[in-house]
């Protein structure tokens, strides 16, 4: 995830004419130098709406919106092969039109999720994300279908656009903006969370990929009931999906047969995202990486559910209210600019594979109730949002929740070379029964 920018342009002079430059922030780069081909980095979004948008309305309102947030027109500048930093250039349009509607016909939502998972979004165009209306014969509504290059944007961000574009199709007042999430006061650490900081973390065992998987993403969509819980639970609906988490991914393990599943922490990586969702949402990726660590002995078969979902509340609002730069204390270094970008960019690679074995588990990223009307007009509201946040390998596997009109909308997102098809629907039922048991009629 990257840092965002709140002004349009940097201090110091420009050139009339030439484009706004912006040095590509800490996350941008370390995202920028991990980027590989086989497994592209880009977020997918689909929002589903019951009735059908107007074409040029919707170029138009989505164009209008790209305007009023001028941060997400923006490319990648060539640079020559000493030049120290990466940077972003900001256009005062977009190079393409990133709306498209492709042709009306059966499997055409299929195509469209596998090219969110496939195909990134080139950075050396404005803006880096695509936005493709897809529609299909025997399906009412349509879906707006989203795909963002994660090392431009994030999720939070691309919903912001969606939210503005509704509002200028619709012709509708923007709603009062909702605040930035409040950070809890600064808390130590549960000592029962902390794990020693070389201890090595379960990583998620292989399923059945296949004989010969073809490298990249796979993703399966799920529509669930929100956990239910008491009026004044000292626990959030967050906790109830971490836990869920948590224990599906042990479960896993175990019947996997992976080594050390009865003795290896789990740690999952969770986005905390402290932007207001109003108007002046700053563009970009403006969330920061939190690690959330569970014992073995804590997800063992037949834990206590409630006093798991209250230790992990103490841990995850000790861990929110922590200030931390969004990659750790660590990552600013790799950027420092003594050397070239290109050999900081082979360090860094370098580094990721060596510290491979201490990746967290795996990320569980909760955009929570959407908080927009996304109101479409004559096309209504959306009736359900879905999210999924790329699992490039060693984690090989993301959990992504956002929850529309009451219900919870799940994505899981695979690497192909970990897992294969019957794995994600054996994980799906794993985490719908888990989350179940977190619920307060289960507890």
């Amino acid at each position: 995830m990257a840092t965002t920018h709140h002004q349009r342009a940097p201090g110091g002079g420009q050139p009339p004419g030439q484009p706004v430059r912006v040095p590509f922030p800490v996350v941008d780069e370390v995202a920028r130098h991990c980027a590989q081909d086989a497994e592209p980095s880009t977020v997918h979004i689909e929002i589903h709406l019951p009735g059908r948008v107007d074409e040029e309305r919707l170029r138009s309102a989505f164009a209008a919106a790209l305007a009023r947030h001028p941060r997400a027109l923006m490319r990648e500048r060539p640079r020559g092969p000493l030049a120290r930093r990466y940077e972003w250039e900001l256009t005062e349009a977009p190079d393409t039109d990133p709306v498209s509607f492709p042709p009306c016909a059966p499997g055409a939502l299929e195509r469209a999720r596998a090219g969110a998972l496939d195909r990134a979004p080139a950075l050396t165009a404005s803006p880096p994300l695509r936005l493709d209306v897809v529609r299909e014969p025997d399906r009412e509504g349509c879906v707006l279908l989203f795909t963002v290059h994660h090392t431009a944007l994030d999720g939070p961000a691309c919903l912001r656009l969606a939210a503005t574009a509704a509002e200028i199709y619709s012709d509708s007042p923007a709603p009062p903006p909702s605040p930035a999430p409040a950070r809890p006061d600064a808390a130590p650490l549960p000592r029962q969370a902390r794990t020693p900081a070389l201890a090595r973390p379960a990583q998620v065992a292989p399923g059945s990929p296949g004989p010969a998987p073809v490298p990249g993403n796979a993703m399966l969509l799920a529509e669930l009931p929100v956990p239910r819980r008491e009026s004044g639970a000292p626990y959030t609906v967050n906790d109830q999906l971490m836990v869920a988490t948590a224990l599906t991914v042990a479960d896993w393990n175990r019947a996997q047969g992976a080594p050390g599943a009865d003795r290896r922490p789990l740690r999952i990586t969770m986005p905390v995202d402290d932007r207001t969702r109003g108007p002046e949402m700053p563009i970009g990726n403006g969330t920061r990486l939190v690690e959330v660590g569970f014992t073995a002995a804590e997800l063992a078969p037949g834990t206590d559910v409630a006093a798991l979902l209250r230790t992990t509340a103490e841990r995850t609002r000790a861990l929110k209210a922590q200030p931390r730069p969004q990659l750790g204390h660590g990552a600013g270094l790799l950027t420092v600019p003594l050397l070239p970008v290109a050999a900081r960019a082979a360090l860094t690679r370098g580094l990721r594979v060596a510290a491979g074995p201490w990746t967290s588990t795996t990320l569980l990223s909760n955009i929570g109730r959407i908080p927009y009307p996304l109101d479409f007009g004559d096309a209504g509201r959306a009736t359900a949002v879905w999210f999924s946040a790329p699992a490039r390998m060693p984690r090989g596997l993301t959990f992504t929740t956002a929850s529309t009109g009451g219900r919870l909308h799940l994505a899981l997102r695979w690497s192909r070379t970990l897992l294969g098809e019957s794995d994600g629907a054996r994980l799906l039922d794993l985490f719908t029964r888990h989350l179940a048991a977190t619920s307060s009629e289960a507890i």
